[in-house]
């Protein structure tokens, strides 16, 4: 896995061990089985996790209290090479009510043979979320950002 962090985005990668369909599909309908549970900002204990198979979607977690928590768009979806989802979570780790300060995750699925995906990561428009906003960077560039969750997905897509 490569994770790279430029002046307003990180960009990672990862090469899967599953069909480019299967990738998609863990990446996308099957995002609460891979997904850190420490990396939700629910106040309840996270009952599920959903990601809504089309542009205007939403990707948000639910509760066991029953509360959700919409923290992206679906911008784009074109199963199964590409997504484009909004990232809705502010430097406090809150939701972000207004979009002009939210940034932007694409994820490309690349087939390398009809056995093995790369799957590559673009967040980016990081600077959006206004001062302080490489501390965002940093975070999701980090070995506790984009690069565990990338990992905990390449295992999952690949069982």
């Amino acid at each position: 896995m490569t994770t790279q962090a430029t002046e307003n985005a990180v960009r990672a990668s990862i090469v899967v061990d599953a069909p480019v369909q299967r990738a998609f599909e863990v990446f996308t309908s099957k995002i609460g089985t891979w997904w850190p549970p420490e990396h939700h900002i629910l106040t309840a204990e996270l009952a599920e996790m959903v990601f809504e198979p089309r542009e205007g979607g939403h990707v948000y977690d639910r509760g066991v209290d029953g509360n959700e928590c919409r923290g992206a768009r679906v911008l784009a979806y074109e199963p199964p090479t590409r997504f484009v989802i909004t990232w809705d979570i502010s430097l406090a780790w809150q939701l972000e009510a207004d979009p002009a300060r939210t940034s932007e995750v694409e994820v490309r699925f690349v087939a390398e043979s009809s056995a093995r995906t790369r799957v590559e990561l673009e967040h980016r428009h990081l600077d959006r979320h206004g001062e302080g906003w490489q501390q965002m960077r940093d975070a999701v560039g980090s070995p506790e950002g984009w690069a565990l969750g990338l990992g905990r997905f390449a295992a999952k897509a690949a069982a």
